[in-house]
């Protein structure tokens, strides 16, 4: 597909934007980025068309966009006049990915907004390499190297950062379980 777009063909690059357009929203509003969310997408997208040149050969390139979109919600977040609300990111990240079926039972519907309210203000309270891997692996499902690309890190340092995140979550969150984990012992 990169290769398409190198030569030129724009509908290349309009199915890369289709197929990572959604993943890319919900880290953006993961990370921080709250109602700008699709702007800092787009602009991610932008930069990195424009940096295709520098897209190496053989890569996954989704966890490369999503170090782009990383890096953009980062200069979104520090650019602000104001600082983003747990309130705010809640809001954004809830619209960017539908989490609960309307059929679903209203007390298990609000049990679980509550426990994904808990896990955000927990997640405000950990370092930014912490919120980081946490949100990359669980709250975008990606894996360990998918991860490890994404943010430019080594995978024993993903491996080491998310075992000592998901012990603070843990102390924060007495009764916090990831889920799709179980590949952090490889």
């Amino acid at each position: 597909m990169i290769a398409r777009v190198r030569a030129g063909e724009p509908e290349a690059f309009a199915e890369l934007v289709r197929a990572h357009t959604g993943i890319a929203i919900r880290a953006a509003a993961a990370l921080g980025a709250g109602a700008e969310a699709e702007d800092v997408v787009q602009q991610a997208f932008v930069k990195a068309y424009c940096a295709l040149g520098r897209f190496r050969d053989g890569a996954s390139f989704k966890p490369w966009l999503l170090s782009i979109v990383a890096n953009e919600t980062r200069n979104t977040v520090r650019t602000a006049a104001r600082q983003r609300t747990l309130a705010g990111r809640e809001a954004a990240f809830a619209q960017a990915e539908p989490l609960i079926p309307e059929s679903a039972d209203p007390a298990a519907a609000t049990l679980e907004t509550e426990r994904r309210a808990a896990l955000l203000a927990a997640l405000d309270q950990l370092s930014e390499e912490h919120r980081l891997v946490v949100t990359y692996r669980y709250l975008l499902e990606m894996d360990e190297p998918e991860t490890a690309q994404a943010l430019g890190w080594p995978r024993g340092t993903v491996k080491s950062r998310l075992n000592r995140a998901l012990r603070k979550l843990g102390r924060l969150l007495p009764d916090f379980q990831p889920r799709g984990g179980g590949d952090e012992g490889e």
